[in-house]
């Protein structure tokens, strides 16, 4: 059984259940999967999927951009093939990067990602016209969110995984945290704030949701 998507053919996988809600997932090779109580038909299924084509199709592109982020690997919004090869300690030549070993490759990211992070966080500091305290900057992997803004200690802390998209996005989570000095919420004063430095952020958080 197929569900048709922009002219794209994608399985289907009806699954029945003992309860009251209906929930579509994605599976791999873009399965859409849809579970549904006991008593609905093929046919409401079907229904259900049609209702909900639009969300279904977000879901398939989300996914997909999630895949091709893992694949190869991505510097600041641009992906590389990686070659390992002695003959290179870490080169970086048009789309490939080469080097002897994935250790190498991984010393040469923590050094780019700490300057660039560095960077950018002291000149967005110094554009800011309101009264903040200047940040202590702290760099690790989380899994939900791409920054943290500390008020006890001052400090923010950026995600690792920042490196791999363009600067915008990355300026806009600094802007986002720096922000928090002055708006410890999300209310509006605070997005008001952050469209100050950052008008497109709607778009921005869109693109990296």
């Amino acid at each position: 059984m197929k569900f048709e998507i922009e002219g794209e053919l994608y399985p289907i996988e009806i699954i029945k259940k003992n309860n009251k809600n209906t929930y579509i997932r994605i599976k791999e090779g873009n399965t859409i999967s849809i579970t549904v109580p006991f008593l609905y038909s093929e046919k409401k299924a079907l229904k259900i999927l049609e209702e909900n084509k639009k969300s279904i199709e977000k879901m398939i592109k989300k996914r997909e951009a999630k895949k091709e982020m893992e694949e190869g690997i991505w510097f600041l919004g641009k992906k590389y093939d990686y070659i390992q090869t002695p003959l290179y300690e870490f080169e970086i030549y048009q789309n490939k990067i080469f080097a002897k070993n994935e250790k190498t490759v991984e010393k040469y990211f923590d050094q780019k990602r700490k300057e660039i992070y560095t960077e950018h966080l002291d000149y967005w500091y110094h554009q800011f016209e309101e009264k903040i305290p200047y940040p202590k900057l702290k760099i690790r992997t989380m899994k939900t969110r791409w920054g943290v803004c500390n008020k006890r200690d001052n400090s923010v802390t950026l995600n690792t995984e920042l490196l791999k998209y363009d600067l915008e996005k990355l300026d806009y989570v600094i802007i986002h945290e720096l922000s928090h000095f002055k708006h410890f919420n999300h209310s509006t004063d605070f997005w008001l704030l952050v469209e100050k430095y950052c008008p497109n952020y709607k778009q921005i958080r869109k693109e990296l949701k």
